[in-house]
């Protein structure tokens, strides 16, 4: 028998001075078998860093052609398309071909680092293509936060993001690799 999408509950409090969004979220997020308290973090992170009208979860593991996250108009045209991880050049390719614009978040230390040396080229070419970078122990850190149901604060200034719960406060300061964001 198959195991099934584990359901997370989040209550994330916003406050971006960065780009002056101040907004309360109830989420739903499905966590895949196979994915880690970690990654599904990070794919909060995005979630706030990222945070605008139409901003959505997708099927993301389970969709070899959706992002993790997307908006999209109301005309159904992608608006932005965010990524996880170190995805294939080919995969970010069909990306910035779909939508208007993406945005990678690469973690997970020195896999991500050897990543971005052997693909930064490449990528370089793709101009709808923004590309951070963060810190494998600051993620590792927000992955102590993971629990099934909880509330979450994030705060944004001057690029450096606070990440609060019941279970502690993580600082975050991701790196921006490519782009202008």
């Amino acid at each position: 028998m198959a195991i099934g999408a584990t359901i997370i509950k989040a209550r994330l409090q916003l406050a971006n001075m960065d780009s002056h969004l101040y907004q309360d979220y109830n989420l739903t997020l499905a966590q895949h078998p196979s994915e880690n308290a970690q990654r599904l973090m990070v794919r909060l992170l995005a979630f706030a860093l990222q945070a605008r009208e139409n901003l959505s979860f997708t099927k993301g593991l389970c969709a070899d052609d959706e992002p993790e996250l997307w908006a999209k108009s109301l005309t159904d045209e992608i608006e932005l398309w965010v990524e996880l991880g170190t995805p294939e050049e080919k995969r970010l390719k069909k990306a910035c071909a779909r939508a208007k614009q993406v945005v990678l978040y690469t973690y997970g230390g020195g896999s991500a680092d050897i990543w971005w040396q052997q693909n930064h080229k490449q990528l370089a070419k793709l101009n709808k293509l923004v590309v951070y970078n963060l810190a494998y122990e600051q993620t590792q850190a927000l992955a102590e936060l993971y629990q099934k149901a909880m509330d979450i604060q994030v705060s944004v200034q001057d690029g450096e993001v606070l990440v609060s719960s019941e279970l502690g406060t993580v600082t975050l300061s991701p790196q921006l690799l490519q782009g202008d964001q």
